[in-house]
């Protein structure tokens, strides 16, 4: 289904993304993947290796999607490496949880910029090629909790209803260059992020809320974000997919 597309995957050393990259890979893509810290160079390493394995070629790239001139880098280097870009998914992300009233401005701005800005970072880096070619999808990782809203999570929420406004726009911007900008929201998926979520009453609690009774694994994300970035989702643009075992209905 991405036989041959060159995909960007943002914070994919582990989790989520990690899973995205494996998962163009297996199909035929050819996959560069960011990474922003030292700590996760050995994983990004082994990553790139079993990618490989596939028969596609792979490359990890150590950048920091919060960092603009950083994105422009890793972008031009990618498209300079593997000769173009058909395919984005900007899934780098974290949570600082706490009340808002606890909740400091340094904690708000590294959420927003590492949630929010980077999005923006990437994507208008990877729109110029895809403008040149006149085609390419944008998968942006969005969250269940940005339309629902958390408690103890107004900056990751927020952050993640910013990227829906924010892909909806780009689909409109750019429908008419036939590049696609889609987004997904997962629920509770099992990660090492929310491994948590899993543990005595608090996972009763998550899980009674769940129509599907059951957490969602990386992988599944990873089947929507493959069929976003690939061909069969052709006339699909501006919609926010909820992956969440039915916590949304």
């Amino acid at each position: 289904m991405v036989k041959d597309k060159v995909c960007i995957v943002t914070g994919a050393a582990r989790g989520i993304g990690a899973a995205i990259a494996k998962k163009l890979a297996k199909n035929g893509a050819h996959v560069a993947f960011s990474y922003v810290s030292d700590s996760s160079a050995e994983r990004a390493e082994a990553l790139q290796k079993e990618l490989e394995g596939f028969g596609i070629k792979a490359k990890a790239y150590k950048s920091n999607a919060a960092d603009f001139a950083q994105c422009e880098t890793f972008v031009n280097d990618v498209v300079n490496e593997f000769g173009k870009l058909d395919v984005c998914v900007n899934n780098a992300g974290i949570s600082i949880d706490n009340l808002l009233l606890r909740m400091t401005p340094e904690q708000w701005d590294q959420v927003m910029n590492v949630n929010l800005k980077s999005v923006y970072n990437m994507t208008k880096q990877v729109i110029k090629p895809m403008m040149k070619t006149r085609s390419g999808s944008v998968v942006n990782m969005s969250s269940i909790i940005g339309i629902r809203g958390n408690a103890g999570q107004a900056s990751y929420a927020a952050s993640k209803a910013g990227i829906i406004g924010f892909t909806k726009s780009i689909a409109l911007e750019l429908g008419s260059r036939n590049i696609r900008c889609n987004a997904i929201a997962p629920g509770f998926i099992e990660t090492d992020m929310t491994h948590y979520l899993k543990e005595g009453k608090a996972a009763d609690n998550f899980l009674k809320d769940i129509p599907m009774g059951r957490f969602g694994t990386a992988d599944e994300v990873a089947n929507l974000a493959m069929f976003l970035s690939s061909d069969l989702s052709s006339y699909i643009t501006g919609e926010v997919i909820s992956i969440c075992g039915g916590l949304s209905i």
